[in-house]
């Protein structure tokens, strides 16, 4: 929301998207080498620890007029905050396989993931709040800093690690659910060394999914980070107009992803393949319509981004979700962590840096061809992985 403010000040888009991108390789990396830290931490003062000091970046970045003077400051803090904000997903990613067995997964982690839409979604509204309050547009980076300050304490507070922590049994038992591989053995912590050799690298189905990631994380960051910009410029939308759009994209996520893991879990019994790429399938028929609207519908506009929100989150949350049923739970930060620095590294970057100087040398249209292969790419990748579920169902 800050962008077309920053494109006034004289920055162009490729140096906006290069300042973006410390976001994505920090974030990339951070959550696959964190991630196995967090394997072996608590999670009640790893997730709040690394949101804490996400926020701060961001407060810095509105507070200080220097922060926003260069591409090579705003790169910087905006680094930090992604390596912060990698300290987020592996986890939650803990917490869920310790607390949730596998046949509850899908639905569980649906309903968790939401929490992306229900954070990002208020981004538009509190962009437009955090104006009217302060009258500055710096206050996109200092009043949801702010908040989230408040979210650290309340996740402190409310998280627990494992149910052993608390002096239950785990889950598997809890539940009478054991998985057919299922040994206590499965409780003792790993090393960074094994779960690295004997459950990341040497794990096929795992590369497929992180390389699907990459594109549907182009797809995702491609439609999300440039929404307001690609509105205004080809659409003719207002600022507000684009922000209650964006707020209307991130929203739109909620039902799609509970949808997306209910059918992921009841329907294809756990199989994950089947359900994202139906849903890419759909998210590249509303790719395509957005694209191709043209200007003066606004209301077609409005709806085709609708329909990417709502569908391409599920896929985001499942691929994570596949990652963790591919791992014991004592991986399961590190198995994240990995699909996530294939997502942000080769993804979001891309569609931060090098998207944008495709529309800078070759308009919108550009752009949009290069969503529309990522989504005929990711569905492909996914597609690699249906047989191997097929064949774990059955054993």
């Amino acid at each position: 929301m800050a962008m077309p403010y920053l494109i006034e000040q004289g920055f162009s888009k490729g140096e906006l998207g290069f300042a973006l991108s410390g976001v994505s390789i920090a974030y990339g990396l951070s959550k696959f080498l964190m991630g196995n830290i967090s394997d072996r931490s608590n999670a009640r003062l790893f997730l709040p620890a690394g949101l804490a000091l996400s926020a701060l970046c961001m407060i810095a970045m509105g507070v200080f007029p220097f922060a926003t003077s260069s591409i090579t400051i705003m790169f910087v803090l905006l680094f930090f905050n992604g390596w912060f904000q990698g300290m987020g997903w592996p986890p939650c990613g803990r917490v869920m396989v310790h607390w949730f067995s596998v046949k509850e997964r899908g639905l569980k982690m649906s309903v968790w993931n939401i929490a992306h839409n229900v954070g990002g979604g208020l981004i538009g509204p509190m962009s437009i709040l955090g104006i009217s309050l302060f009258g500055a547009w710096q206050s996109n980076f200092y009043f949801p800093g702010l908040i989230a300050l408040v979210i650290a304490f309340m996740a402190y507070w409310l998280v627990r690690d494992t149910p052993q922590s608390c002096g239950l049994p785990p889950i598997e038992l809890y539940k009478n659910e054991k998985q057919t591989d299922y040994k206590p053995v499965f409780e003792e912590e790993l090393s960074a060394k094994r779960i690295f050799l004997d459950y990341v690298l040497n794990n096929r189905a795992l590369w497929y999914i992180a390389l699907a990631n990459v594109f549907v994380y182009l797809v995702r960051y491609g439609v999300l980070d440039w929404a307001p910009t690609f509105l205004k410029e080809a659409k003719g939308f207002s600022l507000n107009e684009s922000g209650w759009a964006y707020f209307a994209y991130e929203y739109a996520g909620i039902p799609g992803t509970l949808i997306c893991g209910w059918m992921s879990d009841k329907v294809f019994k756990g199989r994950r393949a089947p359900a994202t790429v139906i849903y890419m399938v759909l998210v590249l028929v509303a790719v395509i319509v957005y694209w191709k609207n043209p200007a003066g519908n606004p209301w077609i506009d409005n709806l085709a981004l609708i329909a990417i929100g709502f569908l391409i989150y599920g896929p985001v949350m499942l691929i994570g979700v596949h990652a963790l049923d591919l791992v014991p739970k004592k991986a399961a930060g590190t198995a994240a962590g990995f699909t996530g620095l294939f997502g942000y590294l080769g993804g979001a970057v891309f569609a931060n840096v090098a998207s944008e100087h495709v529309v800078d040398n070759w308009g919108w249209d550009g752009g949009f061809f290069i969503l529309t292969a990522a989504c005929v790419l990711a569905i492909l990748f996914t597609a690699f992985t249906w047989r191997g579920e097929l064949k774990q169902k059955d054993r």
